[in-house]
């Protein structure tokens, strides 16, 4: 499990990115990049961590389901992803 601080960062990070996205896009197309300096960092949406969305974490992440490969081995194991089994042959 990785620590609330880091979960709570990102998520704070994910808020800015949506409040500037609007600004960050009409700057771009503009050509101000000297605008763009003077936003935040946390307004780039590249600050943002992939996590896991059960446990937190940042490595292993499995993009499509939104879970670590550990977690998505457990679920997939369990049945509960729908169309995921175990490889045999």
């Amino acid at each position: 499990m990785a620590k609330k601080s880091w979960i709570a960062r990102n998520e704070k990070r994910k808020e800015t990115v949506d409040k500037y996205a609007e600004k960050r896009r009409e700057l771009k197309e503009a050509g101000d990049y000297e605008g763009l300096q003077k936003l935040p960092r946390n307004a780039s949406p590249t600050r943002v961590r992939n996590r896991c969305g059960i446990t937190g974490r940042s490595r292993g992440y499995i993009g499509k389901y939104g879970v670590s490969r550990i977690k998505f081995r457990e679920l997939a194991l369990a049945g509960k992803i729908p169309g995921v089994r175990k490889a045999s042959w």
